[in-house]
């Protein structure tokens, strides 16, 4: 097979476009008809790329096509590409506009309503023309958007121990978890059970096995040999977990700054219960091997000025 460097130099934008299109639709004709061309060109095309990795790419079905082992590989990459081509030419796009680019941001609920909040709220301030978007995620669904390259950068914790290989870390901060309840729950007006009867007796709103929040709680929970509550509502969603809590019977373990509005207004009250002791620090979350400019490193800098207070 030819080196790297020779393979991409050959790979055109239709080749990253078709590669990604027939792993979408897993159909010749389809994609054909999508990339607005004959079914012949694009099965010469196919070819063509196929020749290029003398390899097959994709497995002839009955009822349409699949990705070989390799084709895989290549969908994800070329689906990566296309992704950052997209954003590089919307950039280009609101610069030509009068615009001043854009910064896609990706953070954990826990530190987006003080240190990333904060943070956007500056760079605004020195460049009002900037567009920033900000995505609030659990840390495994934001590591796959860095990984995709659909966000610039990410305030969250590794999701898996082999992330290092991908990713740069640098600490910013922690979330204080407190557990919470409705406003009146029976709980509020007695001495608290024992965590071993709460696990037991009553329901519990907690997030993904996914997140590193949850794991460290079940880690916790192993360490003092308890069992996991037995009866859980699993939920993604902070907006969700609010309304489910103000609503039930349930306990729900989150961050103190995420819930902080509603504790201030009575909407939920805090129970007496320590969890979430061993949660690591989240941090700033950057591809490996990538190269930064403005506004990512303007942005970066400000993040670990405000940390250092914000600690």
């Amino acid at each position: 097979m030819e080196s790297f460097q020779m393979l991409v130099a050959r790979l055109r934008y239709k080749h990253l476009l078709m590669l990604s299109t027939l792993g979408k639709v897993g159909n010749l004709h389809q994609t054909a008809v999508a990339m607005h061309m004959s079914q012949p060109a694009a099965t010469r095309m196919l070819s063509e790329i196929e020749r290029v990795f003398a390899c097959q790419l994709f497995e002839r079905m009955a009822k349409g096509m699949r990705p070989t082992k390799v084709g895989e590989m290549l969908v994800e990459f070329a689906d990566n590409a296309l992704t950052r081509l997209d954003r590089c030419a919307e950039e280009v796009h609101r610069y030509q506009l009068g615009g001043r680019g854009q910064l896609t941001v990706g953070a954990i609920m826990g530190a987006a309503p003080d240190l990333v909040a904060q943070a956007i709220i500056e760079m605004k301030r020195q460049r009002p023309m900037l567009q920033i978007r900000l995505m609030g995620e659990t840390s495994d669904q934001l590591v796959a958007l860095l990984e995709q390259g659909k966000v610039d950068i990410a305030i969250a914790r590794y999701a898996t121990s082999i992330q290092h290989n991908q990713f740069d870390f640098e600490p910013l901060g922690n979330e204080n978890m407190v557990t919470v309840v409705r406003r009146g729950h029976p709980l509020t007006d007695a001495p608290l059970p024992p965590l071993e009867k709460l696990l037991e007796h009553w329901p519990w709103i907690l997030q993904p096995l996914t997140t590193p929040a949850r794991q460290a709680l079940e880690k916790e929970l192993e360490m003092e040999g308890l069992m996991s509550p037995r009866d859980i509502i699993e939920c993604g969603s902070i907006f969700a977990a609010l309304q489910l809590v103000q609503k039930s019977d349930a306990l729900l373990v989150m961050a103190e700054s995420v819930l902080r509005d509603h504790l201030n207004i009575g909407l939920i009250e805090m129970l007496p219960l320590t969890l979430g002791r061993t949660l690591s620090p989240f941090g700033l979350l950057t591809r490996k091997d990538t190269f930064y400019g403005e506004p990512v490193t303007g942005f970066c800098d400000i993040l670990r000025r405000n940390a250092v207070q914000w600690e």
